[in-house]
Formats: structure tokens, C-alpha cells, sequence
């Protein structure tokens, strides 16, 4: 019987534009100096770079990429900024805000029902999967990780005040997982839901691009939601091998997805009759059902709203181990 449990978590992402470059200065909100060493990086891409000794920096990106930039540095506030591609050079001064570390001030080590060493587990199973990807994965900071259990809702939530790095063997990646939420509610006998939120920088360790971690990123790509969002965008569902099912009978997909053309913006606008059944390579492996009357996708693989599109099956267990940068396929990955 295929697990239904279902899973959300997203990125943030903004639309795109056709600029090539983006150049600031980061600084301390307070005193006006200078942050050097700042990270500064489009959300859930291999593309990023550090602020100088003058707090300057300056980063290059493609029409693939239409992420959130995201500046972050160890004891500030993160900042989020989604109209870089409007602003003028003089306006991209960014302030950032010593952080208030009141949840670290939290009791964590109180008894609460369940051990260090059992939510680690169940976080790590959740969190970077438990496919082959998934296992092959190892979190180099283990320690900086916070975890409690709340014995009540059943519930295990997580954070750290320092992104979570994760050092992918089989797809050759590194990354920085810079989390804003992350909640597991915990059923009878398994995991209910997860719900996590966050940003990623992907650092590619396959820099000789090798034949073996091609393939295995290229079999982890098919069949995913990112490839799925991608091929029902450009309307090659069956073509590339997608065949979907109501009830055990085999359904024409563009009967039940209602797909508008292009917006400004690049978005099309998705209408979902009800839910399907997807199967992939003549396996049955996932469900997508939605809670709202229309969502918004783009040809990178992005959809909107995230909570309220339902990937159920094996979509709905892909997690950071079978993750890929939005980037990839483009060229820039």
C-alpha cells in the first residue's frame, strides 16, 4: 500500500527578469560598519559569494535563476530581498540587525518524553530522506542543531541559530540549509507530516564532473516535483513519461489540469479538477491534490502557493537528500 503521509516545504522565490549582475553593501545597522565575510547567495542555487573587507560584493546571475537573495551572516538577522532587479546600485545598502536569541534561552535539555539521540533520528530520517540519497547524506554540524519534543501534539520541531550543513556523497553537493521552521508531527506508528521552511546554498563538489554523479543527478531529477512542475509547465506530461489515474483508471491528464498561457511574470496558472494519481515510469508513486482553486508554476520547477499543493507517494517523500538547485539543467548548476 503506497504511504500517503504528505509533505510541504519550500524556498522562497520571486519572478524573474532578464539582468545579469547584482551589486550592494552590507553593514551593521547600529554602527554603520562595514560586515565582511557576509554570505550572500540566490535561494536554493549553486550561486553565491562573500562581502569583501569593505562589506561590498558583487554577484552574477541568468535568466535561470529567480530566487530570493538572501544575506546572512552568524548572529544577525537574515534579510530577504526580492526587487534587487529594480533597484539602483545606490539603493542596495543593507542593514543587518544583531539577532535576539531568545529561543536559545529556552530550557532544552528538560525531559520531555524523549531522548537527544531519538529525535536526532527521527529528524535526520525526516529531514534528508530515506532514499538512497537520502542515507548517503551526513550533517557535519550535528550539534548546533536544537531539538524538542512536545509529548501533547506529538510533535518534534527543530532549529539552529547556524546553517545546517549537509554533505550530499551520491549527488556530489554540499549544503547550506539555513532553517526557518521545521515540524514533524508524529503518528501511532509513523510520521504524520512534515512541514520545513528555509533557505539553501548548494555547493557543487563535482567539479570534474564526473559520468557516475551526472547520471545519479539525473536519475534523482526524473520523476521528481521539481521535473514534474517543469513538464506539466511546458505541457510534455506524456511525453515525458507521465501517465496519471483517477479511481485505477488510466486518465487523459489536460482533462483534469486546466493550464493558462504565460503572465508577465512568467507564471502559468494551474486549475486542478480534482486528485490524481501520478505514475512515473509505469509505477505508481505519487498523489498531487491541492486545497485551493488555482496555483501558479514556472518553468524552473517553482509553485505557489507551496502549502496548499499536495504531493502525496514518492514526491511526498523526497526531502533534502533528493533535493537538486533550481539552477540545475540550466546551465549553471
Amino acid at each position: 500500500m503506497m504511504n500517503k503521509t504528505f509533505s510541504f516545504f519550500f524556498f522562497l522565490c520571486v519572478t524573474i527578469s532578464h539582468a545579469q549582475s547584482v551589486t550592494g553593501i552590507v553593514l551593521d545597522a547600529k554602527t554603520n560598519e562595514p560586515i565582511a565575510s557576509a554570505s550572500v547567495y540566490f535561494d536554493n542555487t549553486t550561486l553565491g559569494t562573500a562581502t569583501n573587507d569593505k562589506g561590498e560584493f558583487f554577484i552574477e546571475f541568468t535568466d535561470a535563476i529567480q530566487s530570493t537573495l538572501v544575506i546572512s551572516y552568524l548572529g544577525y538577522d537574515k534579510v530577504f530581498i526580492s526587487d534587487y532587479r529594480s533597484k539602483t546600485d545606490l539603493d542596495r545598502t543593507i542593514l543587518l540587525k544583531k539577532s535576539d536569541n531568545e529561543l536559545d534561552a529556552v530550557v532544552i535539555n528538560a525531559d520531555d518524553g524523549m531522548s537527544r539521540e531519538m529525535k536526532m533520528k527521527k529528524f535526520k530520517t525526516e529531514f534528508l530522506g530515506r532514499s538512497e540519497n537520502g542515507k548517503s547524506c551526513k550533517i557535519l554540524n550535528e550539534k548546533d542543531i536544537k531539538l524538542r519534543y512536545n509529548k501533547r501534539d506529538k510533535t518534534l520541531s527543530a532549529w539552529s541559530k547556524t546553517p545546517i550543513i549537509v554533505r550530499n556523497k551520491n549527488l556530489k553537493y554540499e549544503i547550506s540549509f539555513d532553517i526557518i521552521d521545521f515540524e514533524m508531527v508524529l503518528g501511532n506508528w509513523n510520521t504524520t507530516s512534515v512541514l520545513y521552511t528555509g533557505t539553501s546554498f548548494y555547493k557543487d563538489l563535482d567539479t570534474k564532473q564526473k559520468k557516475r554523479i551526472i547520471e545519479s543527478r539525473t536519475k534523482t531529477y526524473k520523476g521528481s516535483v521539481q521535473h514534474f512542475i517543469r513538464t506539466l509547465y511546458n505541457k510534455q506530461l506524456e511525453e515525458e513519461g507521465y501517465i496519471f489515474g483517477v479511481d485505477g483508471f488510466k486518465v487523459n491528464p489536460y482533462e483534469y489540469f486546466t493550464i493558462s498561457g504565460v503572465d508577465d511574470h512568467g507564471h502559468k496558472t494551474i486549475a486542478l479538477k480534482q486528485k490524481l494519481d501520478i505514475f512515473y515510469n509505469d509505477v505508481v508513486e505519487s498523489i498531487i491534490q491541492t486545497r485551493v482553486i488555482e496555483f501558479k508554476i514556472d518553468k524552473y520547477g517553482n509553485y505557489e502557493p507551496i502549502l496548499d499543493v499536495l504531493f502525496g507517494g514518492n514526491m511526498g517523500h523526497q526531502r533534502i537528500g533528493d533535493s537538486l538547485p533550481l539552477n540545475y539543467g540550466f546551465g549553471t548548476d
